[in-house]
């Protein structure tokens, strides 16, 4: 059967209004992904550090952490890229993750939390909180479904080059929601393609097409354990981290450190990241392994040196998310992001209000079944959200009632726009 504009057109339409929900809630939280840093600054006084022409050594910062915090570990160490942001070191205690706020600047360990927004919702457009990996397929998913929807939309907009201007008003709501769609639509197109490639790169290394994310994703070198060497203490308050630091930018010269990850044992080297010259690719694209007693070099990654594929693999975040020329590509990544969250909408809008009219003579409801695979979906991963959010991250009550009113005001704009709103306008339809 040979394919039709109707048939693209159809497509189209069912990719957008099937897993609506599911595809808005994906689009949306990662935009607010692109800020999610910017959105600990403000919500979070803590967070906030006046930037200054000078570093604090690092090893007086463990020792206000490990003088707060005597029965912890330091997990993971992301040193800030913006200068108006804390260090953020991640504490185990009792088998719980704190996120300790430490300022670059003077030591000072200023406030802490057990989520922040970064971690929310990251988490939230990785995996929609559903465990076994189902979740992260679930997203990764969506990556084809949005290049298929744009290649479906160039195809029956013929001409389409010749509408980058055009946006019809005065002649009703839905004529204006059909030219809106299209107009936000060609302009995003870039950051669609961008996206989704992106999001079907994720798939492939989540898969391991081909071996791809064996070699992408190497392990870290193993160390010949020596107990005499060291007592059993605690590692993570005891490694030299500024010593670390200065070893790993001999290395790579001009490398600005980015993270620090103490060893789990004297088996496992200390792990320095950073940022160096080379443009565009993430932290973990320069690598430096430390023997945590000796601290001789065990192993040296250089991004000028990686391959092809690891390349890819780690210019990937900062393109999908905006992060790799600051706050300005953040800013451009997050406005886009929203265009395209609201493509979702306004087709959603376009579609339903179609098909409503359309199955209102048959007494059918709109999107038939699949109104309730999108809302059981939806109220599945919610639970398995509140299951993390208490369980993994002990979140406080206070977070509890946040997360919960973004979710019943998200709840009561779907209902009012796509339920009653719209019913509400045929209604006014059929009354003329």
């Amino acid at each position: 059967m040979k394919l039709k504009k109707k048939h693209f057109f159809q497509l189209h339409s069912w990719i957008g209004t099937r897993l609506s929900i599911l595809f808005f809630i994906v689009c949306f939280s990662g935009t607010l992904a692109t800020l999610s840093n910017e959105m600990d600054w403000l919500f979070f006084p803590e967070i906030r550090a006046k930037p200054q022409t000078e570093l604090i050594n690092k090893n007086v910062i463990v020792e206000n952490v490990r003088e707060k915090y005597p029965n912890g570990k330091i997990q993971y160490w992301d040193l800030t890229e913006e200068s108006y942001l804390c260090d953020i070191i991640y504490v185990g205690i009792d088998g719980k993750r704190t996120y300790v706020f430490a300022n670059p600047y003077t030591g000072e360990i200023q406030g802490s939390t057990n989520l922040t927004f970064q971690r929310f919702f990251r988490d939230l457009h990785y995996y929609l909180f559903i465990p076994f990996q189902i979740g992260h397929f679930t997203v990764l998913i969506f990556g084809f479904l949005l290049l298929i929807s744009l290649i479906t939309a160039l195809y029956f907009y013929k001409k389409w080059w010749r509408k980058l201007f055009e946006l019809q008003t005065g002649k009703g709501r839905l004529v204006l929601f059909r030219s809106l769609h299209r107009l936000v639509g060609l302009w995003s197109i870039p950051f669609t393609i961008l996206f989704s490639i992106t999001g079907i790169w994720y798939f492939v290394e989540r898969t391991n097409i081909g071996g791809i994310s064996d070699e992408v994703n190497p392990s870290s070198p193993e160390l010949t354990y020596n107990a005499e060497k060291q007592s059993q203490e605690n590692i993570s308050y005891t490694v030299d981290y500024a010593r670390a630091s200065a070893i790993a930018k001999k290395e790579i010269p001009g490398i600005k450190i980015g993270t620090l990850l103490p060893p789990t044992s004297l088996e496992n080297p200390i792990y320095v990241t950073g940022k160096s010259d080379v443009p565009l690719v993430r932290k973990r694209a320069n690598r430096v392994y430390l023997d945590p007693i000796t601290y001789e070099t065990v192993k040296v990654q250089k991004a000028e040196d990686i391959s092809t594929a690891m390349w890819l693999n780690d210019i990937a975040d900062p393109l999908h998310f905006g992060y790799w020329g600051g706050l300005i590509t953040k800013f451009i990544w997050f406005i886009f992001g929203l265009g395209i969250s609201g493509l979702i909408l306004t087709g959603i809008w376009i579609t339903l209000k179609r098909q409503a009219v359309k199955r209102k003579t048959k007494r059918k409801p709109v999107m038939g079944i699949w109104r309730y695979i999108n809302w059981g979906i939806f109220i599945g991963f919610v639970a398995f959200m509140y299951t993390i959010l208490i369980t993994r991250y002990h979140i406080s009550s206070q977070a509890l009632i946040t997360i919960t009113f973004g979710w019943l005001v998200f709840l009561f704009i779907a209902y009012y726009i796509f339920h009653y709103r719209l019913k509400k306008s045929i209604w006014s339809k059929e009354c003329k």
